[in-house]
C-alpha cells in the first residue's frame, strides 16, 4: 500500500506555525468543498534559529488585520480547481475573521498583469500583501515598492526569489521536491521498477515545476535504475495543454508505460488524450499532483494510479501568520504543510476531502 499523509482538521491556532505538527492520522470527513475542509497543518517552520522575521526588525508598525486594507494577488486564471479553492479559502477566512477591506486581484496568467496588480493594491493603501505568484522571477519592482511602505509579503503556494524578511515575510506552502519524491514512489510501484515513462512538465519560471521535476528524477534514480524517462515536455499545467502533448506522446512514443503529470489538470487532460486513442483505463499508469475532485474520481475509474495532494486551502494558516507577526513573534523563512496521499486504497472514501 502507498504510504499515506492524511492532513487533519486544523484543531487549534496554535498549530498553525508552532513546531512541527505532522499529520499522520486520517482526517474526518468534512463537508465535501466546505471552508473548513481539510485545513492545512503545518508539518515544519523551517529557517536558521533565531532568524525568524518580527514586525521589529522589518521596522513596521503594528495594525489591526480588521479594519486594514489586505491585499489579495491571484496569479492564474480561475477554471483551475486549485485556484478555485485557493481564491475561495483567503475569502472565507477574511469574512471568517471579519476582515472588512480585502481587495482581491486576478493576473489572469500574464506576469507583467499580476506586476501592474500588486503595484495597484500598494497604491490603494494594502497594509498586508498575499500573493500567489505566477513566476518566481521578476518581483523587483513590487518589492521595492513594498519595502518602502513597510508592507508585510505573504507568498503562497509558489515561491519568489528574494530575502527574507527584507523584502517577504514568508513563503506558505509544500515541499515540491518530497512531492516529486512521493510521485516516483507511486509510479515506481504502479511499473515495478521498470519501464519507459513520460513527464508532463509544468509552466516554465517558477519553483514548484523545477522541484517537482527534481525530486521525481533523483528518487527514479535512486530506487528504481530500470525506470528509463524518454519524453518531457510543458503542459504549462493546463488541462488542454496536457491533452494536446499526450496525444503527441502517443504518436512518437507509443510504447511508453507510465505518465507523471505535473499537476492533476494536467493529468485529466492525458486521461482525455489516452481515451480518445483507444487505450483503456490503466494501460498506462499516470501518476500526478494536486488532490483535485476530478483526479481522485480518476483513480477510482481506474485511469488514474495515484495523486500527491498539494493543498490549496492557504486562508485560515496565512492569516494565522500575519497575525502572528502583527503580534511580535518571529515567522519562519518557510511554512511548510502536510499533504496526503491518494491511491485505490482511498480513493472513493476520500472524495469528500479532495478539492
Amino acid at each position: 500500500m502507498l504510504r499515506h499523509r492524511a492532513a487533519a482538521l486544523l484543531g487549534a491556532a496554535a498549530l498553525l506555525v508552532s513546531g512541527c505538527a505532522k499529520s499522520e492520522n486520517t482526517a474526518t470527513a468534512p463537508e465535501p468543498g466546505g471552508s473548513d475542509a481539510q485545513q492545512q497543518v503545518v508539518e515544519s517552520p523551517t529557517g536558521p534559529a533565531g532568524a525568524g522575521c518580527t514586525i521589529a526588525r522589518q521596522g513596521a508598525t503594528a495594525f489591526d488585520l480588521k479594519t486594514a486594507v489586505v491585499g489579495f494577488s491571484q496569479s492564474e486564471k480561475e477554471a483551475n480547481p486549485f485556484r478555485i479553492a485557493e481564491t475561495q479559502s483567503i475569502k472565507d477566512e477574511a469574512a471568517k475573521l471579519g476582515i472588512a477591506n480585502l481587495k482581491v486581484t486576478n493576473a489572469q496568467s500574464q506576469f507583467a498583469k499580476q506586476i501592474s496588480d500588486v503595484q495597484q493594491l500598494i497604491a490603494q493603501g494594502a497594509q498586508l500583501l498575499v500573493i500567489a505568484p505566477l513566476n518566481s522571477d521578476g518581483w523587483e519592482p513590487v518589492l521595492q515598492q513594498a519595502a518602502a511602505k513597510k508592507v508585510p509579503i505573504i507568498t503562497i503556494d509558489r515561491k519568489i526569489n528574494a530575502r527574507h524578511c527584507a523584502d517577504f515575510l514568508t513563503f506558505i506552502g509544500s515541499d515540491f521536491v518530497e512531492q516529486g519524491r512521493r510521485a516516483a514512489d507511486q509510479m515506481i510501484e504502479a511499473l515495478g521498477g521498470k519501464g519507459k515513462v513520460a513527464i508532463l512538465l509544468g509552466a516554465p519560471g517558477n519553483n514548484v515545476t523545477t522541484e517537482r521535476t527534481q525530486g521525481f528524477k533523483e528518487q527514479v534514480a535512486a530506487k528504481a535504475p530500470d525506470i528509463e524517462i524518454t519524453f518531457e515536455q510543458t503542459g504549462e499545467f493546463a488541462r488542454e495543454k496536457g491533452q494536446q502533448v499526450t496525444e503527441q506522446l502517443i504518436q512518437s512514443n507509443p510504447d511508453i508505460d507510465g505518465i507523471y503529470a505535473e499537476n492533476d489538470e494536467m493529468a485529466l487532460g492525458a486521461v482525455t488524450a489516452l481515451k480518445g486513442a483507444g487505450k483503456k483505463a490503466g494501460d498506462i499508469k499516470i501518476v500526478s499532483i494536486d488532490g483535485t475532485r476530478g483526479a481522485v474520481q480518476g483513480i477510482v475509474d481506474g485511469w488514474i494510479f495515484g495523486v500527491v495532494e498539494s493543498n490549496p486551502r492557504f486562508g485560515q494558516l496565512a492569516f494565522a501568520t500575519a497575525q502572528k507577526f502583527l503580534d511580535g513573534e518571529a515567522i519562519p523563512e518557510k511554512v511548510i504543510i502536510s499533504d496526503r496521499e491518494y491511491d485505490a486504497a482511498n480513493a472513493e472514501a476520500s472524495l469528500g476531502q479532495a478539492y
